[in-house]
């Protein structure tokens, strides 16, 4: 096989030629037909995150075909195409596990983190954590769904009911996210930075009933804030936006340090709640809905060897939506 190995924290990947791996009990390998890369790498390849484990291969929005079924996998078979995302396995039976909580787990592992993921032709996975895709006619398109759609469905229902809705930070799991609002029939307020037209075009397109810089008030009072950029400057300006017993959900696993604000901006019931991780019953969730909503990706394709360069235009926001890696 072969992987885009972090050897050490902000050195760029190696491509490595490796044996092919075996699954063990419980296990499948997956020959990966794409993997799509996430803000999440760029936080693990830059040391942004805590007991980093190196080396490792980063990737944890996979789609690919099992093709080894290890001891004990009855779910699963050969030839079936699955997706594998961020959590790679929990522990059962601590307290958040037992009480539905496992994306909390005291004891999980990570896809791309702390167990190699799918910057790789093969990636072995959990069986359990891996998702049945029988509808996916398309691994590039699916593959950002993985984690940007995942975790961008649990920020959702983190946010409530609300019908206007702000997004900030108009990449691979907001214009995803901007879908299912539309199709849910809430009102989408994007905010990108000064003067990023593509994005804000592409908010547009998708249905945005408003598009400004993250600078900028919008026109009316929001119900819930989901931010998406790891800038945690925009904590204070999102609780501006929303009304009065609003939400502000971050959704992302690194932010920036959040500057001092007034307590006035807080009052009158507004909240900050952090989303971590997902659950499998997010997954289940999202892929069920996702074709009903007819979530369109936008998606940049690179050859597996050049994960760096991916990893690089996302860092540069010189593409819109979702980078993909193909094998």
């Amino acid at each position: 096989m072969k992987a885009m190995v972090l050897d050490r924290i902000g050195l760029p990947l190696r491509l490595e030629v490796r044996p092919d791996p075996l699954p063990g009990p419980g296990e499948i390998r997956v020959r990966v037909e794409a993997c799509a890369v996430c803000r999440t790498d760029l936080h693990v390849v830059d040391g942004e995150l805590p007991d980093s484990k190196v080396p490792i291969v980063p990737g944890h929005e996979i789609v690919g075909r099992v093709d080894i079924v290890g001891e004990g996998v009855s779910a699963l078979t050969s030839g079936t195409r699955v997706g594998i995302p961020w959590l790679g396995h929990t522990c059962g039976h601590c307290a958040y596990c037992s009480s539905g909580h496992e994306n909390l787990c005291d004891t999980p592992s990570f896809t791309g983190y702390t167990r190699d993921g799918g910057f790789a032709t093969h990636v072995i996975a959990d069986a359990s954590f891996a998702f049945a895709l029988p509808h996916c006619e398309d691994p590039v398109a699916t593959a950002p769904l993985m984690c940007a759609g995942l975790i961008g469905w649990r920020c959702l229902k983190m946010a409530g009911e609300g019908r206007r809705i702000g997004l900030y930070g108009f990449g691979a799991a907001a214009h995803i996210l901007a879908q299912v609002c539309r199709w849910q029939g809430r009102d989408v307020y994007a905010f990108t930075r000064e003067g990023d037209g593509p994005a804000q075009e592409l908010a547009l397109s998708l249905g945005s009933r408003w598009v400004g810089s993250s600078e900028e008030a919008p026109p009316a009072p929001l119900d819930a804030a989901i931010i998406f950029a790891p800038v945690g400057a925009l904590v204070p300006a999102a609780l501006r936006a929303v009304r009065k017993g609003g939400r502000v959900v971050c959704g992302g696993i690194h932010m920036s340090d959040i500057p001092q604000f007034p307590y006035g901006i807080l009052w009158e019931e507004r909240q900050v709640v952090s989303v971590a991780n997902l659950t499998r019953e997010d997954a289940v969730e999202f892929l069920a809905l996702a074709p009903r909503a007819g979530i369109r990706t936008t998606t940049t394709v690179y050859p597996l060897e050049r994960a760096n360069d991916a990893l690089a235009d996302l860092r540069a926001g010189r593409f819109q939506g979702a980078a993909v890696l193909v094998p």
